[in-house]
């Protein structure tokens, strides 16, 4: 029913919400009996946090959900109308930064790397034919034929892929990648303004601030271009709600099984933000604790029992698929050195993202592993916002645990070596654990995308109390607005910058390849696909792989061994490292008898029933030729070089 009484003006505070006060009593919806709740100590008149703090009930909503109060006399607009509104604003904000590649999503691509988008193209047609043809959705040989990917461990998003197989049925892979990238900034904002102006602030401007910030945050950004499954961070609000939702729980049992759906889901978008994020849930309720032991003889027996839940159903659901990830074919244990020391350098918190109003790509070339791995650069204005606002709300238990936890995992992301401006200057904890279980097969720069979090988290919180603090203070509003501006210009997004990428060749798209390549043969692509060399994976994803390629860009264990530490593509191949030469430098070497043998083996390995080389690739004549000293003489097909191999590939099976 319509609430006609503004609840801040009466006194009391809405169903669900926590006061300021000690010894707080909140009626519970599910028990209908008053229970104990924490004092989470804001300024004097101002409301406090409910969800974000244990032994609060943040799974009763904060305001009706069709209607708001009325305040002085006027009605203001229902609610379902302003979050449409808002979810609209962030959908539009999603596609403007996504403009450019919306432009032509088949031919343009991010203007530095271009692998991990042609990675996941190829995981979205993975996905097509496990909805299509039944396959194994766990482990492919469709590329690194014959030893195949184990794709548990290369993130292949099939909570993503599956439900986008009508998309990337109709419009092709590269269309569904631009529409996830999109989808994902606009549903992360969305997440988090809906979780927070539900379940932690009561101003609607507060949850949008909030939700703007953790959507299009500098970091978002940098990965927008290249990692869907990263930026789709929508279910991770829901998450940390009903983790605090189990401190008080009266219906453990449901709302841990509530929170294993979550969990699972989460793991098939990616594992390591849900280990993040349950990390970073510890750190917070550890820390609130550390200041209010009280609340653990009220909220242990609820949470130990949600938790057991919660572990035996998700255990359940993902027994299997864990089983394949650390125990099945092409399984490996740790990543590869080069990504393990990723981290960021401390003045990357200080300095505005690439891909923002007041990036420069240039200065933040060596603060970061890569332009896809911007995970702080949050500028001087945020940096300084961030702190001044722990310092302002000091008082609130709540910020507190806050800024232990964004505090930690800022710590955590320098990674093993701590520089500044890229001068090291000592060595991190990092050092110390990333060794360890789970956590050596994490990019240590990552840990910064909780801090961004937590940031996004902070300014919610002021913005609110800025707005919500009785009497009011019109000199604090006026401060928090400047400062709000100072902090997030600079930051604002901008279009991701892309170029232009060759088009799949008409040997492809027209079919014209299933007269030579058979069920258990492989289309050879020249270059071999590879960490740089990509553009046969897309080739393959266009056709929903329907023939195989050797080699490709995954992470596989080292030297093919089950078991090995990872490292990115499989076992090394001469011939491979021949052509990716060739394409690289443009000269065309003098193969010996021994290298044309061993391409000649490592064909036979692959099953290869044809080389094509496309006619618009980058040196194109050397690599034509260094091919011909391997099989033999090329003819042309439309638009492509073409070797059929089949008679020098076949002859002893």
């Amino acid at each position: 029913m319509e609430s006609t009484t503004d609840p801040r003006r009466a006194g009391t505070a809405p169903t669900g919400q926590v006061t300021a006060g000690a010894d707080v009593a909140d009626v519970d919806p599910d028990a209908g009996t008053p229970t104990p709740t924490v004092d989470v100590a804001p300024p004097a008149g101002a409301p406090a946090v409910d969800a974000a703090t244990p032994g609060a009930d943040p799974d009763a909503g904060a305001a009706d959900s069709r209607v708001e109060a009325r305040a002085g006399g006027r009605a203001r607009w229902p609610t379902w109308r302003r979050d449409l509104g808002v979810y609209g604003a962030f959908l539009l904000a999603a596609i403007w930064v996504t403009s450019a590649i919306w432009a032509d999503p088949s031919g343009r691509v991010a203007s530095l790397y271009s692998s991990d988008p042609a990675q996941v193209q190829f995981f979205l047609a993975h996905s097509v034919r496990v909805v299509l043809h039944g396959e194994f959705p766990f482990y492919t040989d469709q590329f690194n034929y014959p030893e195949g990917v184990n794709l548990m461990a290369n993130t292949a998003i099939l909570a993503l892929g599956i439900p986008m197989v009508p998309v990337t049925l109709l419009f092709g892979p590269a269309v569904t990648f631009v529409l996830l990238v999109t989808l994902a900034l606009a549903g992360t904002a969305s997440s988090w303004y809906f979780v927070l102006s539900r379940h932690v602030v009561r101003t609607p401007l507060a949850a949008v601030v909030g939700g703007w910030f953790c959507g299009f945050s500098p970091a978002m950004l940098s990965h927008a271009n290249w990692h869907p499954n990263i930026i789709s961070q929508w279910l991770l609000p829901l998450i940390v709600w009903r983790v605090l939702v189990i401190t008080r729980s009266r219906r453990p049992v449901r709302d841990g099984a509530i929170l294993a759906l979550l969990v699972t889901w989460q793991a098939f978008i990616n594992e390591e933000i849900l280990l993040f994020t349950a990390l970073a849930c510890a750190v917070f309720l550890a820390a609130v604790l550390a200041q209010r032991p009280g609340l653990w003889s009220a909220a242990w027996r609820s949470t130990a029992v949600a938790l057991g839940v919660c572990a035996a159903v998700a255990g359940a659901l993902l027994a299997y698929p864990l089983f394949v990830q650390f125990g099945g074919p092409m399984a490996y244990h740790g990543l590869s050195d080069a990504v393990r020391d990723y981290g960021n350098d401390i003045a990357a918190f200080v300095t505005p993202g690439s891909p923002t109003l007041g990036g420069n790509e240039r200065a933040n070339a060596n603060l970061a592993p890569n332009y896809s791995e911007e995970n702080a650069f949050f500028g001087w204005g945020l940096a300084l916002a961030a702190v001044g606002i722990v310092v302002w709300l000091r008082r609130e238990p709540v910020v507190r645990a806050l800024a232990v936890t964004g505090g930690a995992y800022a710590v955590l992301s320098l990674g093993e070596r701590v520089s500044w401006w890229d001068r090291d200057l000592f060595t991190g904890p990092w050092e110390w654990l990333v060794r360890l279980p789970l956590l050596d097969a994490v990019v240590p720069t990552r840990f910064g995308l909780i801090t961004t979090v937590v940031i996004g988290v902070l300014l919610a919180l002021a913005t609110d109390r800025a707005w919500t603090t009785r009497p009011v203070e019109p000199h604090t509003r006026k401060l928090v607005v400047v400062a709000l501006v100072v902090a997030l210009l600079p930051i604002a997004p901008m279009p991701l910058n892309v170029t232009s990428r060759p088009p799949v060749p008409e040997f492809v798209t027209s079919d014209q390849w299933r007269r030579y390549v058979a069920e258990d043969q492989t289309l050879v692509p020249v270059p071999i696909p590879s960490m740089g060399n990509t553009h046969g994976m897309r080739w393959a994803a266009s056709t929903n792989l329907d023939f195989k390629i050797p080699g490709g860009y995954f992470l596989a264990p080292r030297n093919g061994n089950t078991g090995d530490p990872g490292r990115f593509g499989g076992r090394p191949s001469g011939v491979g490292e021949i052509l990716q030469e060739v394409a690289t430098t443009g000269r065309t070497p003098k193969l010996t008898d021994r290298q044309r043998r061993r391409a000649l083996d490592e064909l036979r390995h692959w099953r290869a029933a044809i080389m094509v080389l496309p006619l618009d690739q980058r040196n194109v004549e050397p690599l034509r030729q260094t091919v011909e000293q391997i099989v033999g003489p090329a003819r042309r097909e439309r638009d492509v070089w073409l070797w059929d191999v089949r008679p020098l590939t076949t002859r002893f099976d």
